[in-house]
């Protein structure tokens, strides 16, 4: 991306500085832009933080390995998001899950010096990335905290539900391969359809490829309340 500085001052991290003040800024070696096409890894579980990322396009998954070797994803991260606050100034900063570019993407990696120096130059700096540092700690820890609670059927049902509100239709479009589907909500894929095979047979859902039908909204909704 050839002016980022543009870009930036649409990140809310970074609102609080001008376009001057930004040039100024960057006009050091203490950042760098780099490209990652679609599947490689930004990043590998237990390497060393050294940066804080700033996403100027496509999508990172956060992802971990289970036991039997499958790949858990966790979640995604997207333009003008950050990665890494929550690790850059620990005294354990190693990326505890490996982070994937799902398709060509572009990220902005600011050394820790110029992050010290932008806390220095701009207080509303310093709260928003505390701020971010401590949501982005939360959002993870929840995220796995709900994967590991939940049964498969309770995760489908909690997607289903969510792209039922999101669509406004009964019939959920997929824009995704079971795989993915899979990665998304936590399991193996052979997992997987099995338990959408039993949800068919339980007359709660119909499928295919393409999209999934709930048969009952209020029935699935009484489902994830009780659960």
């Amino acid at each position: 991306m050839d002016n980022f500085i543009s870009f930036l001052e649409t990140v809310n991290l970074f609102k609080c500085f001008s376009t001057n003040e930004l040039d100024k800024l960057f006009q050091n070696n203490l950042y760098r832009i780099s490209t990652y096409f679609k599947d490689s890894i930004v990043h590998l579980q237990n390497e060393k933080c050294e940066n804080l990322d700033i996403i100027l396009s496509g999508t990172v998954l956060i992802q971990k390995i289970d036991s039997n070797g499958d790949l858990l994803t966790i979640c995604n991260f997207s333009a003008g998001e950050a990665m890494g606050e929550n690790l850059l100034f620990s005294h354990r900063n190693f990326y505890p899950m490996t982070i994937t570019a799902k398709c060509d993407t572009e990220i902005l990696q600011i050394k820790k010096e110029l992050i010290i120096k932008l806390c220095q130059e701009n207080m509303k700096f310093i709260n928003g990335f505390l701020q971010s540092a401590s949501d982005k700690t939360l959002i993870l820890m929840g995220k796995i905290k709900t994967l590991s609670l939940k049964t498969i059927r309770q995760c489908i049902i909690e997607f289903l539900l969510h792209e039922y509100h999101t669509q406004k239709s009964a019939t959920i479009k997929l824009n995704m391969t079971k795989k993915e589907l899979a990665e998304k909500i936590g399991v193996q894929r052979p997992s997987l359809s099995r338990e959408l095979n039993k949800m068919r047979k339980d007359g709660l859902i119909t499928y295919d490829p393409k999209q999934i039908t709930i048969m009952d909204v209020d029935l699935l909704n009484k489902l994830h309340i009780d659960s």
